[in-house]
Parts: structure tokens; C-alpha cells; sequence
């Protein structure tokens, strides 16, 4: 669990509104009463008919109540003649597959930060220092690579008219309000057009009113035609219509819309014996960079389910016939569903099980029709199963206040389920079996993406429409001047130094080196189970071993056995003991990696009664690499008791970083906890830790800024000394939050520096933004870059004090570099010095002996409010602030 790390942030929680809807005004309806609402929207051309899916054993009730489930209101479909529009739903972009260790392969996902649904691409604010002339580093070898971008060797410069387009009655399905309009291309000349804003290269009416006939059902449509405003070249919006033009263009390469992307259903990818399909597909973003204006491309995939929500139910039912309710619903709600019969994406939110196919509704001419006859009069689809419990999906707020209704029903026969569960993610065997499709080496990446380009350049409609607004694609990559830093010397104890190597890894000197600063282990209690004492004990003399080699001393400790593995057991067994002595530690051999097992123990030795604690499982005491692991566990609990196992060469100057990051309560989705991690010591190997839970931005810059105080505080006890610098690695910022972070958050950490240290001349600050989840690749003669690879011009952004550093070594897959944007800057440090700490930092995780993909201390507080967010939910005791009691 979380002792040897996780790679998610995140999980799938839901609010307790999203579990019991409010009624209608008006309360219960009768059973033959029609539902009030709308869900099937956008609907595209009809697709294939469903696969056949399992006829459930689940049986519905001979008497069905009369009031819907928990009060929810019911919802009449929406498409050609329906009794009110449909609004767009929220989408979540499905979970990807993650690759390697942290950052280490890649699978094209997105994630936490990532600009969901419709909102606006947020402008970029300029945050370059006006005195930094230059942001290029020196140190290093200069080396050519290539990145996965292509440059726009002509582009529109005239003056471009930005009208909003409305529609009346309200058509809220993008193609078909495309559809109304183009019948009107004549009039309005060449256009482009993404469902609300309108661009034209010629000067139409301020206002223009047109008619249109829907002809699903001979409806007049008024279009509204509204100037906003004029974009001129250097216009920061005027970037955003080249990605208007792009998205029509991949349109046009008949790639399908799932969601915000698009993905080439053709070339799907069958993995039968796990009932998934992988569909690979393409992420592009045009922006200004340095020089020029550049498009991103990159290679992703969407995991699709061949399995319906129905046949989830079935599942559910065969498991457990008298608590499937219960079951379905943990595993369905808050799960994204993608319909293909109009390739729309919802999330769940809740189930009727009064409401079901058979269920009517009205359409907008007052006809009464069910949910199974519309799907067939629409679609041509064929609904099997009649007693299935209806899926319902909630609108966001601003589709409510517009006066659409609250709730959607999907059948879950048509839906089918997207991503991966947790259990699938545990699943090593399936995992492996992805990874051979999304880990695309840089080779065959490089090829990919040509390939794109080609296709790009060759489809006439394509071709047209690039040249009609003037546009034209480069046919090759860009070429990206990079450095590559030396291999760093790792300092172990009693001055022994050793390089890190080519590859950044330096495992095998820790079999041999003294450890940079040792601990001794006399007084530990283990928990275990009397089955797998004798293998304990082996294992306890391999650690011990490990740590002799290590000039660490682990005494024999007190073995306790359980008579089971339950939760309680393990939280009785520890309060008893921490009731009776204080030992320096806890080990708990647990039999599987059960999450509530996990939380309780944590919870336990991390609230109640503060003790460094280590959960290990109890397959790895008989592993084939026993030896490896008992050297990884002796290195853990070292860390644990204050120990450090390996520093870098660092600048002799009294400097502290910053690690902070956020997390998100799965059990309560309005509550983050930010956790910050702070260095103590001129080596960076001791670290203060604070964590607060928040629900608002404003929150959250509070108490950052106020753990910093603590934080300076406890390092001037330890040193006698404020610290002179302070480097601050800011994660967990989205793109669209950065404005907040860059207004707010640094100037309260600059305004309680300035308390502590009375003059803010005092203390040189500087705050960085890291961005793990980007879709910028670089390559190296046609393969990854080598660790230490740094780029700090081209691809990097002119509004920015930005760099990229690729600090991992990565043997599948293409390697993802991480971005760093400095917000804030007073050290004086030149641009050469604040790239050669920062990949300094990536040396200094002691839970892997190499580098990882960003700072030690990010890594840290990544852990921190994981074990937090998805454990513990409350913050841990301050009795261990100074510890890395949560490695």
C-alpha cells in the first residue's frame, strides 16, 4: 500500500447529494405518470446494434411501488421531438493506463490538472522576470533532439470577426446546431464554427438573424447571429481559433469524438481475455512558443470495456443475490459510460430501480412513448432485457440554471463501462497486457506521429480547408537544441562518494557504502499471524543482514501473533501494546494489500497513537528476491527513524526546498488535503511535514502559507539559523488554477516570510510550478533521452520562466520530462543553477535508488497526502512532523 507507493491521486467518490435527488415540487408520481426530462443528446448517425448482452437472472419485483427511487425525478429522452432540449453533460476523461515507475513509461493519459469538458483554455499570464534576459542554461553537453511537435510554416494574419451564434428553440446537440448553419454558408462565406462562437475572415452583420428546419421533426430554428468582438495577430485568443481549425480537421479525418478527443475506432485494439479494447488516438495543441507558433502532438489511447452496465448488474446479482444492490452500486456510481449510439460520454450519479425500459414519457407533440420503443423508432435498437433499473447521470449546475432539467436516464444495456477499476489495476497480468499497446517506444512514436502528419497533409477536404484559412503544417519534427547534465556523485556516509552513473541508478553501491546518516532499531514490535511466523523470522534475520552491510544495527524484535487478519485485530493488538511500552516501531505482516486493513493500521499509528510503522506483505517473505527487498524494507524503516540513506552534492549555501502537494478525499469530494514537505538540514535529508485539509483555493493559500511559518520555525530550532534561500516545488496546480496560485499563493508565502524574517530582502525565495502531465515528448537519435537531458528553449513558452528536465532513465516506453514554470524568483541564481538543483533534487527519494521524475521533496508530499486523501482522512499527529514516518 502506501509503504511501497502508489502511483494515483485520485479516486472515484460521490456526494451525498448525488445519492438522493430532490423531488420535483409536487412529490411522488403515479407509476404510468410520464417522467419530466431529458438524456439522450447529440445523437449521431445510428451505430451498429449492441452486441448481445446476458440476459440477468435479476427479476424485478411483481409489485413495483408506486414513488421512484429515493425521490429522483425522472427524464423524458431528449432527441427529435422530446419535450425539452438537452443540455451537455459533464464528461471526465477516462482513466489511462499508467506505465512504469513514477513517470517512467507513458500511455498518453490524462489526469489531475487536465482542462475538462468545455471551459475555455485559460490565457497565459506572463510570469518572466522583465530582467531575465535570457533563460538558457550553459553547464552540460549540447546535444540535437527532436520533439513531438511541427511547425506552422504560414499561418492566418488578418483580422478575424468573433460572432456568437443562439439558437431558438434551444438545440443543444453540436451537430446538428453545425448543420443548421451550414445550410447558410453561402451567406456567411468561410467560416469555423465549434457549436457557440463563430470565426469569419469577412465582416457579416453585427446582428444577422436566420431560419433553418430541423428535419427530424420540421421545426422553424431561429439563428442569432452576434458580433463580440475582433481578433487581431498577437490577439491571445487568436491561438485558440488555429485549435478551432485542428479539431475540424481531425473531424475530418473521420476520427471519432469520444469526449473532448478524438480516437480512431478502426484501429481499435482487442484485448479478449480481459473483455477490453484499447483505442488509440491523437491530442494536439497549438500555442505560441519561443519562436514560433508550434502544434503538439501527441499519441494517446482510451480504454474501452466490452462490458455493459447490465452485464456488471449480472455480475453483481450472481455474486451476492440478497446485497447486488449494494455491490452494483459501489462499482457503477461515479463510473464514466460511453453510449454508442451517439458516442457521448456520462458519469453516473445514481440508479432508479423503479423506472425501466418499459417506463414512459412525453415527447414534445404530448405522445406518450416508452424508453424501448424510442430507442427503436430513433436508433433501430433492439432493447432485450425490460427489467433492468434505469442509470441516472446529473447535469452541471450551469445546464440546471439554465432551466434544463436536473437528471438524465441511460439504459444500461447501451452503456458501456470506460477505464479501469482498482481491481483492475491491481491485476499485474492485465496491466502487463495493456502496457504492450500503450507504451509505445520512441522509434515507433516518431513514426506514429509522422504518419498523423501525412494523413494531415494528404486528405483533400483537409488540404482545403488549411489553405483556406492560410495554414500550412511543416512535414517533419521540430529540432530542439538540449544539454545533458553530468552524472551526479551520490555522497554515502563516512565521506564515500560514488557516481550515479549513465543511467541514474546506483542500487548495487548500496550493498556495500555506509549509509549517509544510520540508525539502530532496538526496540520494535512485529504483528503477524502464527501461520507465517517461522517465515518472519527468516526474513527478520535477511533484514537484519541487510542492515549490518548497511553500518545499521536492527536488534531482534518482539513478535506478536494474531489469530487473524482482520482490522480490529491488527487496531486492538496496537493499542494494546502502545499502551503498555513505546517502542522505536510497529511492523504488521498483513496477508494482502485490503485498503480498510491498510487505513486501519495508519490511522491507528499515525493519529491515536504516533508511531513510526512499516506494513509489509506477506508474500514477499518468501519472494526470490528476498534479499533485494529486505534491503529496500531496511532502507524504509532507517528513513523512518531518522535516518538518511544517501546525500548529493549540494551549494554551500544555508538553503531549505519545499515540497506541496494536493490530494483529493475520495470519501468526500468537496475536501482536499494539501500536504507540504520541508527540508531541515543542509544535506536535504531530514524534512518537516504538515498536512491540512481545505475545500477552497482561499483555504488552501492559508494554510500553505502558514505551514511555511512552521516550517522556517522548526528549521531555525534545528540550525540556529533561519535558512538564507527557500526553493519551493509547487504540485498539483492545473493549468486553469495557475493565474490563482501566481496572484495569491505566492504573495501570502512572501507576505509571512516577510513576518518571520522582518526584512523580505532577507530571504531569497523562489516558487516553481511542476507539471508531471504533459504531452511534450523529446527523442534522442530516435530514442529517449538520456537522464540529466534538459531543454530550455523552442518548445518552452516566451511569457515563461520555464524549463523541461528528463531526470529518468526509462527502458520501456517513451519517456515523459517534467515541466517546471518559476512563478517567482529572488535568489539571483542563474537560470544554469536553478535546472542543476532541480535535477540534484530528483537524486534525493529514499524510496528508489535513482532518480525519479521530479523533486524529492514533491515525490514526498505527493506521498504524504495520498496516505492522508485515501487512508487516514484527518491530520496525522505532529508528534512525527519531523519524521518520514509515510514512506
Amino acid at each position: 500500500m502506501a509503504d511501497r507507493g502508489r502511483g494515483r491521486s485520485g479516486g472515484r467518490g460521490k456526494r451525498p447529494d448525488d445519492r438522493r435527488p430532490h423531488p420535483p415540487p409536487g412529490g411522488s408520481r403515479a407509476s404510468q405518470e410520464p417522467p419530466q426530462g431529458a438524456w439522450g443528446r447529440r445523437p449521431g448517425p445510428p451505430s451498429s446494434q449492441p452486441g448481445p448482452s446476458s440476459q440477468t437472472p435479476y427479476a424485478r419485483p411483481s409489485q413495483v411501488p408506486q414513488t421512484a427511487a429515493h425521490g429522483t425525478q425522472r427524464m423524458v429522452p431528449k432527441g427529435d421531438g422530446a419535450s425539452t432540449s438537452q443540455g451537455r453533460v459533464e464528461k471526465m476523461e477516462v482513466e489511462g493506463v499508467s506505465g512504469g515507475r513514477s513517470g517512467g513509461g507513458d500511455a498518453g493519459i490524462t489526469g489531475r490538472g487536465a482542462i475538462r469538458g468545455r471551459r475555455p483554455i485559460p490565457v497565459d499570464i506572463l510570469t518572466r522576470p522583465p530582467d531575465l534576459h535570457s533563460k538558457k542554461g550553459t553547464t552540460g553537453t549540447s546535444v540535437p533532439l527532436q520533439a513531438n511537435y511541427f511547425k506552422l510554416l504560414a499561418t492566418t494574419d488578418w483580422c478575424l470577426y468573433q460572432y456568437r451564434v443562439d439558437f431558438a428553440p434551444e438545440e443543444d446537440r453540436t451537430v446538428v446546431r453545425k448543420g443548421l448553419l451550414r445550410l447558410h454558408k453561402e451567406t456567411v462565406g468561410a467560416y469555423v464554427f465549434d457549436g457557440t462562437v463563430l470565426y469569419t475572415s469577412k465582416r457579416i452583420p453585427d446582428v444577422l438573424e436566420l431560419w433553418s428546419v430541423r428535419q427530424s421533426d420540421d421545426t422553424k430554428i431561429r439563428i442569432t447571429i452576434r458580433l463580440v468582438g475582433q481578433l487581431l495577430k498577437g490577439d491571445p485568443h487568436y491561438i485558440q481559433f488555429f485549435n478551432i481549425i485542428m479539431r475540424k480537421c481531425l473531424d475530418l479525418l473521420k476520427l471519432q469524438l469520444v469526449g473532448r478527443n478524438y480516437y480512431d475506432a478502426h484501429s481499435k485494439v482487442e484485448v479478449r481475455e480481459f473483455r477490453l479494447e484499447l483505442w488509440p488516438g491523437y491530442l494536439t495543441s497549438i500555442r505560441q512558443h519561443e519562436n514560433d507558433i508550434l502544434m503538439c502532438a501527441e499519441i494517446t489511447h482510451k480504454i474501452m470495456r466490452q462490458q455493459t452496465l447490465l452485464d456488471i448488474l449480472n455480475d453483481c446479482y450472481n455474486q451476492n443475490r440478497h446485497e447486488y444492490k449494494q455491490i452494483y452500486e459501489s462499482q457503477v456510481i461515479g463510473l464514466v459510460v460511453l453510449t454508442d449510439y451517439n458516442n457521448n460520454t456520462y458519469r453516473i450519479t445514481d440508479i432508479d430501480y423503479e423506472t425501466t425500459p418499459k417506463s414512459t414519457f412525453k415527447l414534445r407533440n404530448g405522445e406518450s412513448i416508452s424508453y424501448k420503443d424510442y430507442y427503436f423508432n430513433k436508433y433501430q435498437i433492439r432493447i432485450r432485457n425490460d427489467t433492468q433499473p434505469m442509470l441516472v447521470t446529473r447535469l452541471k449546475p450551469k445546464e440546471r440554471r439554465a432551466g434544463q432539467a436536473e437528471l438524465v436516464y441511460l439504459v444500461p444495456e447501451l452503456c458501456r463501462a470506460t477505464g479501469l477499476t482498482d481491481s483492475m489495476r491491481d491485476n499485474f497480468h492485465l496491466m502487463n497486457a495493456l502496457a504492450q499497446h500503450t507504451r509505445v517506444a520512441p522509434r515507433s512514436r516518431i513514426d506514429k506521429l509522422l504518419h498523423f502528419n501525412r494523413r494531415l497533409r494528404s486528405v483533400p477536404t483537409i488540404v482545403q480547408e488549411l489553405n483556406d484559412w492560410n495554414l500550412k503544417l511543416d512535414d517533419k519534427l521540430v529540432n530542439v537544441q538540449g544539454r545533458i547534465l553530468q552524472p551526479e556523485r551520490i555522497v554515502f556516509g563516512r565521506s564515500q562518494t560514488a557516481s550515479a552513473g549513465d543511467f541514474a541508478n546506483w542500487t548495487r553501491e548500496l550493498h556495500s557504502k555506509c549509509l549517509f546518516n544510520t540508525a539502530q532499531l532496538t526496540d520494535w514490535v512485529l504483528i503477524c499471524t502464527s501461520r507465517v511466523r517461522h517465515d518472519v523470522e527468516r526474513f527478520v534475520g535477511t533484514l537484519q543482514e541487510s542492515a549490518r552491510g548497511m553500518s545499521c544495527r536492527f536488534e531482534k524484535p518482539r513478535v506478536l501473533e494474531i489469530h487473524d487478519d482482520r482490522s480490529n485485530t491488527y487496531s486492538d493488538t496496537l493499542e494494546r501494546i502502545m499502551s503498555q511500552s513505546n517502542p522505536q516501531l510497529v511492523f504488521c505482516v498483513v496477508s494482502n494489500n485490503r485498503a480498510d486493513r491498510y487505513g486501519a493500521i495508519k490511522k491507528k499509528c499515525t493519529v491515536d497513537r504516533p508511531v513510526p510503522s512499516q506494513v509489509f506483505v506477506q508474500r514477499n517473505l518468501t519472494s526470490k528476491g528476498v534479499r533485494s527487498i529486505a534491503t529496500k524494507v531496511a532502507i524504509q524503516l532507517v528513513c523512518k527513524l531518522g535516518g538518511a540513506p544517501w546525500s548529493v552534492e549540494l551549494p554551500p549555501v544555508n538553503l531549505m526546498v519545499v515540497g506541496f502537494d494536493v490530494c483529493h478525499d475520495t470519501n468526500d469530494k468537496g475536501r482536499d488535503f494539501g500536504a507540504m514537505v520541508a527540508s531541515l538540514d543542509r544535506s536535504l535529508t531530514r524534512y518537516f511535514s504538515a498536512v491540512s485539509s481545505h475545500s477552497t483555493g482561499e483555504e488552501l493559500s492559508n494554510e500553505f502559507s502558514m505551514n511555511m511559518v512552521k516550517a522556517v520555525q522548526t528549521f531555525k530550532r534545528v540550525n540556529n539559523i533561519l535558512p538564507s534561500h527557500i526553493v519551493i516545488y509547487r504540485d498539483g496546480v492545473g493549468e486553469g488554477q495557475l493565474p490563482y496560485v501566481f496572484e495569491h499563493e505566492v504573495e501570502q508565502v512572501k507576505q509571512k516570510l516577510c513576518e518571520v524574517y522582518g526584512d523580505p530582502k532577507t530571504v531569497k525565495l523562489s516558487f516553481i510550478v511542476v507539471t508531471k502531465r504533459i504531452n511534450t515528448r523529446f527523442f534522442h537519435n530516435g530514442n529517449n533521452p538520456p537522464p540529466g537531458t534538459i531543454v530550455d528553449d523552442v518548445v518552452t513558452n516566451p511569457l515563461k520562466y520555464d524549463f523541461y528536465v528528463v531526470s529518468q532513465s526509462v527502458q520501456q516506453g517513451t519517456v515523459t520530462p517534467c515541466a517546471y514554470n518559476v512563478l517567482f524568483d529572488s535568489t539571483g541564481w542563474r537560470p544554469d543553477q536553478m535546472q542543476r538543483i532541480t535535477y540534484k533534487l530528483t537524486h534525493m527519494y529514499y524510496n528508489w535508488s535513482g532518480t525519479v521524475r521530479v523533486p524529492a521533496p514533491c515525490q514526498y508530499a505527493h506521498k504524504l497526502a495520498f496516505l492522508v486523501a485515501q487512508f487516514i482522512r484527518r491530520p496525522p499527529s505532529t508528534k512525527m512532523e519531523s519524521l518520514l514516518y509515510f514512506l
